[in-house]
């Protein structure tokens, strides 16, 4: 598992949507994006 360090670039991923693929890098230059993980999911509480 890769970690990522607060202030990097975020890794390239690909999830499914509604129209198809979504790949973070078609965002890239063209609008802000914000990725919020958290690791609670799912979880009681």
């Amino acid at each position: 598992m890769t970690v990522v360090e607060v202030g990097s670039m975020a890794p390239e991923f690909v999830l499914p949507g509604t129209a198809g693929e979504v790949r973070l890098s078609g965002f890239r230059g063209k609008q802000n994006v914000v990725l919020y993980f958290y690791p609670k999911d799912n979880t009681p509480g």
